[in-house]
């Protein structure tokens, strides 16, 4: 407790020095009518010309120039709320803006405004001008205007916003209420010569009476009333300021502090949980003390002694225990658990809790300072410092005062060390001097201290304050410091107790500091207890790493259990063990915690240091350091180090460490190992460096590597390594396997003995890829004909199955070719070969035919002409004499035939065709037509229409439309030759060549083309294109001269069974032209096929490849389509080669 002359009791607070807010050099010509600050002090709006500036205060930087108003700005005011100002300007205009700086209503008055002021409760908004004011709030749609009777210079709303106060210019002061009705009319002495010029109510709520300070150009401050009755009045004109100052009346023990609130009531706070109650006296409350659970208050006359209803140390609830009715004069007031002591100057008085003075001491010089230090009930003991330096410690109980020692500075402030033992003092010249009570030594000294406190946990630990510092010192260490405000009064274990001004705080400070500094001396158990006080948990941790590493393996232990650290608890267990076992050595010890700490290598030094390198050895090979184990092994045996290197993999290994595994068997030159874990676990770029820097003669590891990766899929890896090796036969499978084709190829082409290793697997992925053709095609290339057969086999029969007919008649076509070919390479199937070869052109040509009668019957349109229909239909009818091959519907060629045959009159046909039909299976959608079809050609005539009737160019019979033989000539049997695309028969007649006479001959005679006799001109004309052969005759005549060779040779014995073929002579030979000739040059072991035109007026086109007979227009027209042949699909542009 201090005396009030103390500079404890007598601080004072000056006011911040101004700030300058800058106003624009232009606004300043024009000068500052008005300013308002916002309610919460962060901004200031300045009427300034005719714009509002808005300034940030806590810089005095402009944040927004408002304009609005078209003339001087007179007045602003902003509302108590902060939401939103007004500002007012003799341009007669009110604007109301938000606190977000943006206009929002703006009226008008008569005349310009003068002022403005917002109600603090309802926010209404008084405007005046010259001749009237107006009221305005938000729930209003108008503003409410009243006339005045002279010029209104100011206004102001009382505190309850109930009463408007208007100045007016003829003196008058008008007093009107919210609705702007006129209360109170104050016509002052002076009138019109004391114009009003401010008007300002009183800013206090606690007054029950409204005081309004009026001020006007006499220089006279009137106070008036709400009732218009004078109360003060100064005629000087001077104004003085006075500022009331109270002292602080407060008390402290320990965590408990008592302060004076509202001048009549004691609050009591726990610093601790930050409890607090309020004791409401209802009287002058002149001074507090607090001890334990005792509360001494002095009123002006009496004394009130508080007690706590338990013995809890939370609880905060106090009743009256004693009053003691007496008036006392004293300094200061301290209480104890029996006594109250009271402090008056020199003297200090011991009353009991009934107001009887038990004992007074007088000291020799004023009391500057007293504390209650503790002890027994009754018998408690008082610390007590004089003006003169003198520090004594008394007794409640004891009329004689103990003198601790003496200095030569008054004291200001008192604590004694929890033990008793050491005495700390701040003198008056702002030292802190802490002395040894004993030896009355000055142990130590520090400047600019105000205040000082002992820890009451810590023996060597005080804290003092002053200069805006907190000082904390431990023992004979530095002063640690950190910034706080105020004074401390208190030290409980790591809480500082601060009064600043007139609030006091508990500050938690961390003892990191001071616990560190106990750590550099090597102070274990001290710094134990000051950590124990109050650090972090790293500080723990650095505290038990530090006496772990000094051996002080109690501490540690404590600090470990604190942190609950298992392994190191652990390990201290086990040295303890150790050392009840009779071991001695500390550096082993050491060594330990250093491996435990991370610490190898000093680990290591201390275990060779302690002949323990085997330890060491271990250490490094646990924790997979082996490089630091063979570092440590230095030049030693290199089969140690190579014992070492196996036993580092082996471990790795185990352990599930391949990667570390991989690096030491490569270390060690075990590749194969390194090769297989790196393969089994799919490091490629492991497998990369290895395979790269192994040498080419090594080839098992780099066949290891490239197969690993093959089965990674980085093929391109596998396929360098094999090139490393030189094993091409690898690197061609590698390339089939991986189905990397085009680099099989080119290496193939290198090499042509690795021919069948590629295309063979590349048929039969093709193959299993439902690429037949493709592969039909690479079997033929890889010389494996059987097999590009059977794929074609397997092609056309797909082709069928899924109804593709014109597919399946180009792949029986190819596939003809192909037997073909083999009949040409293997002589003993050559009988087999050309029998197929034969059976698939036929087929071939089926399908071919049979591609359009599907297309009719399936599809909603035909593509083909009614005529084209009727000969397809007749083709196949007379082609499926014997079988019927697969897919090929015996209905629907019936059924095309029976439709086109009625078309076209063929009638005895169509009955024929339908007949046909009644004794097979019809499909349901056709059931309706053919049932209908067979009733309507009963009423056809029963005969064919002689048009569609074919003619023999032979023997010129005309044939039936039936025909039971087939596609030849009733007459001559001589085969017909049908146009592949409309099937109508040709205008032409096979020859054969005579016994001995060979193709070449042949061709040779017919190229010579030797004059006939008594021949017409001759106006034959031979073209080629697209490498096909066409005859074309230009002239009206329609037979050939009976006198030709040829003709001769068409003659046969009528009615005969037997086919009698042309067979012509050189003679013959040498008379044809070849322009009247087409010839299937068929490949060995095939004849060629030899046909003379007897119409020359038709043009006949043949197709090289596939020998097809076309009439030359349709050719043209379908490789105008297709851009190939109709039937073998050869290219227009492969015509030449």
């Amino acid at each position: 407790m201090r005396n009030p002359d103390s500079t404890f009791a007598s601080l004072s607070f000056p006011f911040p020095p101004p700030r300058v807010v800058p106003v624009d050099s232009k606004q300043r010509a024009l000068g500052v009518y008005d300013l308002a600050f916002k309610p919460d002090g962060t901004q200031l709006i300045i009427a300034a010309g005719n714009r509002l500036l808005v300034y940030d205060t806590s810089d005095g930087t402009l944040i927004q120039p408002l304009k609005g108003h078209k003339d001087t700005v007179y007045c602003v005011a902003y509302a108590k709320d902060g939401k939103r100002f007004a500002s007012g300007s003799a341009d007669k205009s009110v604007i109301i803006w938000t606190s977000k700086l943006e206009g929002i209503l703006k009226y008008t008055h008569n005349d310009s405004i003068q002022c403005v002021s917002y109600n603090p409760v309802t926010h209404q908004l008084a405007s005046c001008s010259s001749s009237d004011f107006g009221l305005w709030s938000p729930e209003q749609k108008s503003v409410s205007k009243h006339k005045s009777s002279s010029k209104i210079t100011c206004c102001s709303w009382t505190n309850d916003g109930q009463y408007l106060a208007l100045g007016m210019f003829n003196g008058v002061v008008s007093i009107r209420n919210k609705n702007g009705e006129e209360k109170v009319k104050i016509e002052r002495p002076g009138g019109s010569l004391s114009p009003v010029w401010s008007i300002c109510w009183n800013p206090s709520r606690d007054e029950h009476n409204d005081i309004l300070a009026v001020a006007d150009w006499g220089q006279r401050l009137s106070f008036f009333q709400l009732s218009g009755k004078q109360a003060i009045g100064c005629q000087d004109g001077t104004i003085s300021f006075y500022q009331l100052i109270f002292s602080t009346v407060h008390g402290l023990y320990k965590d408990r502090y008592a302060y004076r609130d509202s001048m009549t009531d004691v609050i009591v706070q726990h610093l601790i949980t930050e409890q607090k109650v309020r004791i409401k006296c209802r009287e002058l409350v002149k001074k507090i003390a607090i001890y334990k659970n005792r509360l001494a208050i002095q009123l002006p006359d009496k004394i009130l002694i508080y007690e706590l209803y338990s013995d809890d140390s939370s609880d905060m609830h106090y009743r009256v225990k004693e009053k003691i009715a007496k008036k006392f004069e004293c300094n200061l007031l301290v209480v104890c658990s029996d006594h109250i002591i009271l402090c008056q100057e020199k003297r200090l008085q011991c009353l009991s809790f009934n107001g009887v003075k038990e004992r007074e001491w007088l000291m020799e010089s004023l009391i500057r300072y007293i504390k209650v230090i503790g002890g027994p009930s009754g018998r408690e003991g008082l610390l007590v410092g004089l003006k003169n330096g003198q520090i004594l410690k008394i007794f409640v109980d004891n009329l004689f005062a103990i003198v601790l020692l003496k200095q030569s500075t008054a004291v200001r402030c008192l604590d004694m060390s929890a033990s008793r033992n050491k005495l700390a003092v701040v003198d008056e010249n702002d030292t802190c001097l802490v002395y040894d009570i004993h030896t009355k030594e000055l142990l130590f000294q520090e400047p600019n201290a105000n205040s000082v406190a002992w820890n009451t946990q810590c023996e060597d630990m005080l804290c003092f304050s002053g200069g805006g510092y907190l000082n904390i010192k431990a023992s004979n260490f530095p002063v640690h410091q950190q910034k706080l405000q105020g004074f401390v009064v208190g030290y409980n274990g790591s809480k500082i107790f601060c009064l600043h001004v007139f609030s006091m705080s508990a500050v938690e400070v961390p003892q990191s500091a001071p616990m560190y500094q106990y750590l550099e001396r090597k102070m274990f158990k001290e710094a134990y207890q000051i950590a124990c006080l109050g650090v972090t948990d790293t500080d723990w941790k650095e505290l038990a790493m530090e006496a772990l590493e000094g051996l002080e393996f109690e501490t540690a232990k404590k600090a470990f259990t604190r942190v609950r650290d298992l392994r190191y608890l652990e390990l201290i267990s086990s040295i303890e063990e150790r050392k009840k076992r009779g071991e001695s050595n500390n550096e082993l010890f050491l060594a330990d915690v250093y491996a435990y700490q991370g610490k190898f290598h000093e680990a290591a030094k201390l275990y060779r240091k302690s002949g323990h390198e085997s330890l060491a050895l271990d250490m490094y090979t646990d924790l997979r350091m082996f490089d630091y184990a063979k570092d440590f092994l230095g030049s030693g045996d290199p089969k140690d180090t190579k014992m070492l290197i196996t036993k580092q993999a082996d471990w790795a290994k185990n352990i599930n460490e391949p990667k570390a595994a991989v690096e030491m068997y490569i270390s060690a030159g075990e590749h194969m190992k390194a090769i297989e874990i790196s393969g089994d676990h799919g490091w490629v770029d492991m497998l990369i460096d290895i395979a790269r820097k192994l040498d080419k003669a090594e080839r098992e590891p780099l066949s290891k590597c490239a197969y690993y990766f093959k089965r990674l899929d980085n093929h391109g890896y596998a396929a360098e390594t094999y090139m490393k090796i030189g094993d091409l036969k690898a690197l061609v499978h590698l390339h089939v396997e991986t189905q990397r084709w085009e680099e099989a190829f080119a290496l193939s082409e290198k090499h042509p003995e690795f021919k069948d290793d590629v295309y063979v697997p590349y048929a039969q992925w093709l193959a299993e890829n439902d690429r037949f053709e493709e592969a039909q095609k690479a079997f033929h290339k890889a010389g494996r004909q059987s097999e590009a057969v059977k794929v074609l086999e397997q092609l056309t029969h797909n082709a069928v199955v899924e109804s593709r007919f014109n597919d399946a008649a180009y792949y029986y076509w190819m596939l003809s070719m192909q037997c073909l070919d083999i009949a040409q390479e293997n002589e003993q199937q050559k009988t087999e070969m050309l029998q197929k070869f034969h059976h698939f052109q036929h087929l071939a040509e089926l399908y071919h035919v049979y591609h359009s009668i599907h297309r009719y019957t399936e599809e909603p349109f035909s593509f083909h002409l009614p005529e084209t229909l009727f000969n397809i239909s007749r083709f196949l009818l007379h082609s499926l004499t014997k079988e019927t091959p697969l897919g090929i519907s015996k209905v629907n060629t019936l059924f095309a035939l029976a439709k086109q045959s009625k078309a076209l009159g063929a009638y005895k046909l169509a009955r024929h065709a339908y007949d046909k039909l009644q004794g097979l299976q019809i499909p349901a959608r056709f059931q309706k037509s053919i049932e209908l079809g067979s009733l309507t050609i009963r009423s056809k005539p029963f005969h064919d229409s002689e048009e569609l009737v074919p003619l023999c160019y032979r023997c010129s019979t005309n044939n039936p439309l039936l025909n039971n033989l087939g596609n030849v000539c009733i007459n001559c049997r001589q085969p017909f030759v049908f146009s592949a695309s409309s099937y109508e028969v040709l205008h032409l007649v096979e020859f054969y060549l005579e016994e001995g006479i060979t193709d070449e001959e042949a061709v040779a005679l017919i190229d010579l083309e030797a004059p006939r006799l008594n021949k017409r001109e001759d106006k034959w004309e031979e073209m080629a294109s697209d490498g096909a052969q066409r005859l074309r005759f230009d002239d009206n005549t329609d037979i050939i001269e009976e006198d030709d060779p040829f003709t001769a040779k068409l003659s046969f014995e009528q009615g005969g069974s037997e086919f009698v073929p042309v067979i012509v002579n050189r003679a013959v030979l040498r008379s044809m032209s070849r322009r009247d000739v087409l010839i299937k040059r068929w490949p060995k072991p095939l004849q060629w096929q030899y046909f003379r035109s007897l119409l020359p007026d038709a043009s006949i086109t043949m197709c090289p490849t596939c020998f097809q007979m076309f009439h030359s227009e349709d050719y043209e027209l379908l490789v105008l389509q297709h851009n190939c042949c109709p039937y073998c699909r050869r290219r227009i542009d492969e015509s030449n080669q």
